[in-house]
């Protein structure tokens, strides 16, 4: 039902300096997408468009260290217990929704189980107990923006 958990960790505005370090400790090839790569750079005020919208680094066996910037310009602020959340990669859609219904019920639903330019089914939501978690069904879809490094 799963295929991998992967960590995924918010930063205000460093994430890029912190995952070269990680890089140093883990090795492995940094993927940097920034939301300037994105159609209308996900709709983010052009001076936050170089920021990182999602960098992966793969750590093996199947694990992924993922993170992004918080955005001020989109009234996000970083705080201890939204620093990280759980990124779940399902292995097909109706898992996806299965799991994103189970995990929001009684929870805070932040972005709707929808499609994205990333994923056929992508969300984000707070569970009652107030862990964060990402549910991620790539699917057939392809991301073709400008990002990678």
């Amino acid at each position: 039902m799963i295929e991998a958990v992967h960590p995924y960790l918010n930063f205000a505005g460093d994430t890029e300096e912190a995952f070269r370090f990680y890089q140093t400790v883990f090795g492995g090839e940094l993927s940097i997408t920034r939301f300037g790569d994105f159609p209308g750079g996900m709709g983010v005020p052009e001076e936050d468009r170089d920021r990182v919208a999602n960098v992966t680094l793969p750590l093996g066996n199947g694990t992924t260290l993922m993170g992004t910037d918080t955005l001020a310009s989109l009234g996000q602020e970083l705080k201890k217990g939204n620093d990280f959340s759980i990124a779940l990669a399902p292995s097909t859609a109706d898992a996806a929704e299965r799991l994103f219904d189970a995990l929001s019920d009684g929870g805070t639903v932040e972005m709707p189980l929808e499609a994205t330019p990333w994923a056929e089914r992508y969300g984000m939501c707070v569970d009652r107990f107030g862990v964060r978690w990402m549910v991620n069904y790539q699917g057939d879809v392809e991301f073709t923006g400008n990002g990678g490094e």
